[in-house]
């Protein structure tokens, strides 16, 4: 772990490398990466920078709410777009690429923004971390469309920015990690607008009821829940037990499950 100067100069080297852009649209989520560089590019640029807030059926309405709170907090230049992915064969398909064509989305659609508002460069969340996997595709999605990941560039690591976040007062520093509810169909499982419903009911509820970090994974009829296994003794819990299945029957799964392996990223994969 860096020390706090060496964190501290990142974020000085972060700032000189987003002035030196001029104009710049940031495709922001509301999650702990993109609120934070979000946060360094207005500081620098001012309303020369852009937050691009991508709403589709893949984005829980309490995620979206919440990333539009905080940028409305915060005075950043924010427009909400929609994207088209769940008009894309190859998306719903969901073969294994499934990031790539939505981060191809979502990049065009920024592009075209730019274009019309004569902003020079994008920027995405990618952080230091993110380069030790060289098979994720929204990595590959970005270079195809020229977006930089400037966190990565300066080497943030998670951990750094959530310390940097949390010295700042954003309240995103201790935000669990997030994907896509499309990331919860297992690959070669059909995307479905529908049963994404059913996925956004399921871990609302899961939230609501407490848990940090989860995920409620679509199987058809059944429902398999990840927690940290700290929690596996809440879930077990008579009470809370019965509001999880009693929320899940009403959204329509027959069948509920704990995975004794606990949350974990990417398990529906394969």
């Amino acid at each position: 772990m860096a020390t706090e100067t060496d964190i501290q100069c990142k974020e000085v080297a972060l700032k000189t490398l987003l002035k030196g852009y001029g104009t710049l649209a940031v495709a922001y989520s509301g999650g702990v990466d993109s609120a934070y560089l979000a946060e360094i590019a207005h500081e620098t640029l001012g309303d020369k920078a852009r937050m691009i807030l991508a709403d589709s059926p893949s984005i829980p309405r309490a995620e979206l709410n919440e990333a539009i709170a905080l940028a409305e907090q915060k005075g950043w230049n924010l427009t909400v777009i929609k994207t088209r992915e769940f008009e894309n064969e190859a998306f719903l398909e969901n073969d294994g690429k499934r990031c790539f064509w939505c981060k191809t989305e979502l990049f065009t659609r920024m592009n075209q923004f730019a274009q019309e508002n004569q902003i020079a460069i994008l920027a995405y969340g990618e952080i230091a971390d993110d380069q030790l996997d060289p098979t994720r595709y929204g990595a590959q999605a970005a270079r195809e469309h020229q977006v930089i990941a400037p966190l990565a560039e300066v080497k943030f690591y998670k951990e750094e920015i959530r310390q940097r976040s949390k010295e700042r007062g954003l309240p995103t520093w201790d935000k669990a990690s997030f994907a896509c509810l499309s990331s919860r169909f297992p690959t070669g499982t059909r995307v479905e607008v529908n049963e994404m419903s059913r996925v956004e009911q399921a871990e609302e509820l899961l939230k609501g009821l407490g848990f940090k970090q989860y995920r409620a994974r679509h199987h058809g009829d059944l429902c398999r829940i990840e927690v940290d296994p700290e929690d596996f003794h809440k879930v077990m819990d008579a009470i809370v037990r019965e509001q999880i299945t009693a929320g899940l029957t009403q959204a329509g799964y027959r069948y509920v499950t704990l995975d004794l392996m606990g949350y974990r990223t990417g398990s529906t994969a394969g």
